[in-house]
């Protein structure tokens, strides 16, 4: 075979072998900007805004804590004097609210419904104490149980029944929480507390209504929002820890 007829097509096998290389090297440029990579970097871009909020939620936890060393250090030195029965609610609120953002980073879309649950519960049972000792009620509506669940993330009901259910179960205990506070007359510190402990039922209510309607794709922002009201609630009661002047 001539020599230019060998060189001829060693050079078009060069040039096709190139372009083939060239094809394969634009292909995962041209995958990312066609849409088909974007699940992988949805995934990735939301772990990364979720630890950027519970950085956010831990700094805010850190300067409640300060705050809250500082306040205490005035009641014990006796310079300020802590509203009544608000000095060991505090204590305990500081701890958990730190434990709470602890817990959300290792919230998942497996466990968060346990964890929500759980934690509403706590809530409504802490809030139904309160209003037992402000009405003297012995006892408030107490539905049957809610769980639905076996052990953590491991659910015995589809996601709407069980939200349902827990919905419902708060609906009532508030609706009676509200009764009891209703026929409570007071003044003083004591209108205050209950002024609060009505305040708090009422967004116990709130919270049942939005969560009525909660898909479980929503499993952050349910979450987070649920660390984040109770970050608000600790941090209006160190601010007001030591407002009674000795």
């Amino acid at each position: 075979m001539p020599y230019r007829t060998v060189a001829s097509l060693a050079a078009i096998t060069l040039t096709v072998t190139v372009g083939a290389c060239n094809r394969q090297s634009n292909e995962p440029r041209e995958a990312a900007r066609s849409g088909t990579v974007q699940p992988i970097d949805r995934a990735a871009e939301q772990q990364r805004q979720h630890q950027d909020e519970v950085a956010g939620l831990d700094r805010r936890v850190a300067d409640i804590e300060r705050k809250y060393s500082e306040k205490e250090s005035k009641v014990v030195t006796g310079r300020r004097v802590a509203t009544g029965g608000l000095q060991e609610e505090v204590k305990e609120d500081v701890t958990n609210v730190r434990t709470a953002v602890n817990n959300l980073k290792t919230t998942t879309p497996e466990n968060w419904w346990d964890r929500h649950e759980q934690a509403m519960m706590r809530t409504v049972d802490d809030i139904e104490a309160d209003v037992r000792r402000l009405s003297g009620k012995a006892e408030t509506a107490r539905p049957q149980a809610t769980s639905g669940t076996t052990a953590e993330g491991v659910s015995t009901a589809p996601f709407e029944s069980r939200r349902d259910r827990l919905v419902a179960d708060v609906r009532a205990r508030a609706d009676a929480m509200e009764r009891a506070l209703d026929d409570v007359k007071a003044k003083g510190a004591r209108e205050t507390e209950i002024t609060d402990t009505k305040a708090r039922v009422k967004k116990l209510r709130e919270d049942a209504d939005h969560l009525a309607s909660a898909k479980a794709d929503d499993w952050w922002d349910i979450s987070k929002s649920r660390v984040t009201d109770y970050i608000d609630r600790v941090q209006a009661s160190v601010d007001r820890l030591d407002d009674n002047r000795k």
